[in-house]
């Protein structure tokens, strides 16, 4: 069994790791597509997760958690996932408590580990350029309210910046729960059938 390079940093093992996963994703991605009728509502793969009962949706919103932190595996797939396994409802209540977790724990462990934990995750020159956006003061609070309702922005290496600012873990709290929930949905809820309309244009 080969060792693993030590001469890689944590940031070189990140990168690598997130790459396998949008790769891997890709692949699952054109699974889906082309085997359709095994992950439709209330076909295979949905009567296997419902057999699984609590340990399901559990599982799920481990795996959103971790892709919050660790971008694994896309976000929005992973929403867009939830919402067709669990259904409208149950999968944007799912999709939201992953999320609204990973979002606190990557705040915190920015707190709690500093600038040298942010850094892993993205290029110097992504995170010199936000985080300039902590020198507006309450700006950085309007700023960070924006990027999480509007599409485009790196929510989840916001959380971390904002872990770096002197925001109050009360105040990220109040912010993450009111500006995520209308947009997360709508947002999957379009993906979804986007996807679902590509499927029936093409096949």
């Amino acid at each position: 069994m080969p060792k693993l390079n030590p001469s890689l940093s944590n940031k070189q093992w990140i990168q690598i790791v997130s790459l396998l996963g949008l790769i891997i994703s890709i692949i699952v991605f054109y699974y889906i597509k082309t085997q359709s009728h095994i992950f439709a509502v209330g076909g295979p793969f949905q009567s296997f997760i419902t057999r699984l009962g609590i340990l399901g949706p559990l599982i799920f919103i481990l795996l959103q958690i971790i892709q919050v932190i660790y971008p694994i595996i896309p976000g929005g797939m992973t929403c867009v996932v939830g919402h067709a396994i669990f259904g409208p409802f149950y999968g944007f209540i799912y999709n939201f408590i992953g999320i609204f977790s990973g979002s606190l724990l990557s705040f915190y462990l920015a707190r709690q580990y500093g600038e040298s934990f942010a850094k892993s995750f993205v290029s110097e020159q992504t995170y010199d350029k936000y985080m300039t956006k902590l020198d507006k003061g309450r700006g950085f609070d309007i700023f960070l309210i924006t990027a999480f309702v509007l599409p485009g922005f790196p929510d989840d290496f916001l959380c971390m910046v904002a872990g770096l600012s002197k925001m109050s873990f009360k105040k990220f709290c109040w912010i993450t729960l009111l500006s995520k929930p209308a947009t997360l949905y709508l947002y999957t809820l379009i993906t979804y059938q986007s996807l679902v309309f590509l499927n029936q244009s093409f096949l």
